[in-house]
């Protein structure tokens, strides 16, 4: 990725700024870049992307496909989208589409994506991005190949609550992390461990059939609960430091909240081992899209990855830095080990 010249007000940053703008590759604005988005599936997860995505003010839904021709009619008669087709080829051929939303079952996401690729279309590929780590290289290549964006759609990464939470470890404000503990799914869980200890070490990962823990070198770790159904237990990711703790409220893996634990400048003398950390509490509201019965939890949060893909190929980029490629690939190689593929 080339680093651009800076194309914000500095002083407009704030710790939540998308990651992207805050490094200065993207014009803030350009979410306003015109994209014509076709969708590959018509499940439940496709019904939850549209509504947020028309949210994106360059964002137009230009069509769908799906399985059937009546499938993808009905779909685009819910959403209003103007084109229809039975036939995945037929769909990609248009030239009214320029990216493409991967929306289909994860065993088939490297197939429905690399078809996009070839013809030449960006695309945004739900998670996880194919079966195993091979066959996301696979694609990535294929995207370099053809000069196209693959976006890995851990939506996650793109929650101001998430991007508060980088902000804070880059700049140091927890110190060395030493701990993860996360809840939901391998997913989730994995992805959060990778957002605190980075990508530069792989860890000893030991599995057991609703847990995994990751052992990073210098007695670091990551215990990684998968309780998804378990409603009664809640969903959070803690980001334990040398200096503080970071904690990304429920649902963690779309959280609208996020609080940061941090000694103050205190004299030490005030202090003992059982004087807490501040809180200090930060809110982030999920935007005021088009909801819809049966939604997934916070799912107009979609939109914050749609504006950064807007953003991103606006400035001539082909991944957003809140996900990118490296990142990509090793998550998937830890995603393989733990879910035994």
């Amino acid at each position: 990725m080339t680093q651009l010249e800076t194309r914000h007000d500095e002083t407009a940053l704030s710790p939540s700024t998308p990651m992207d703008v805050r490094l200065g590759l993207t014009d803030p604005k350009d979410d306003a870049f015109p994209l014509r988005w076709g969708i590959i599936g018509a499940g439940q997860i496709s019904r939850q992307w549209v509504p947020a995505v028309r949210a994106c003010k360059g964002a137009t839904v230009s069509a769908v496909a799906a399985r059937s021709k009546e499938r993808a009619e009905d779909f685009a008669a819910q959403h209003e989208i103007e084109s229809a087709y039975g036939s995945y080829a037929e769909m990609l051929a248009s030239p009214d589409v320029d990216i493409v939303y991967v929306g289909t079952i994860h065993t088939l996401h490297k197939e429905h994506a690399l078809l996009a690729i070839e013809a030449g279309k960006h695309v945004l590929c739900e998670k996880p991005l194919g079966g195993n780590a091979e066959e996301a290289k696979q694609m990535y290549e294929a995207a370099a190949r053809q000069g196209v964006m693959l976006q890995h759609g851990l939506w996650t990464r793109f929650f101001p609550a998430v991007e508060h939470a980088r902000w804070a470890l880059e700049q140091g404000m927890i110190g060395d992390v030493v701990m993860v503990q996360a809840d939901f799914d391998p997913v989730y869980t994995i992805q959060a461990a990778v957002l605190a200890f980075g990508i530069e070490v792989r860890p000893i990962i030991t599995t057991f059939p609703k847990a995994t823990v990751l052992e990073y070198p210098e007695d670091r770790s990551a215990v990684l609960s998968f309780i998804t159904y378990l409603s009664e237990f809640p969903e959070r990711t803690e980001i334990v430091g040398t200096k503080g703790r970071i904690t990304l409220e429920q649902p963690a893996h779309c959280p609208t909240g996020i609080t940061l634990r941090v000694p103050e400048k205190v004299p030490s003398r005030y202090l003992n081992a059982n004087t807490p950390a501040p809180a200090h509490r930060f809110e982030y509201p999920i935007p005021e899209t088009v909801s819809i019965p049966m939604a997934y939890p916070n799912q107009s949060g979609f939109l914050y990855q749609a504006e950064a893909v807007h953003r991103c190929l606006a400035a001539g980029l082909l991944e957003c830095p809140q996900f990118g490629k490296q990142e990509s690939l090793y998550f998937m190689d830890l995603l393989e080990v733990v879910l035994g593929r």
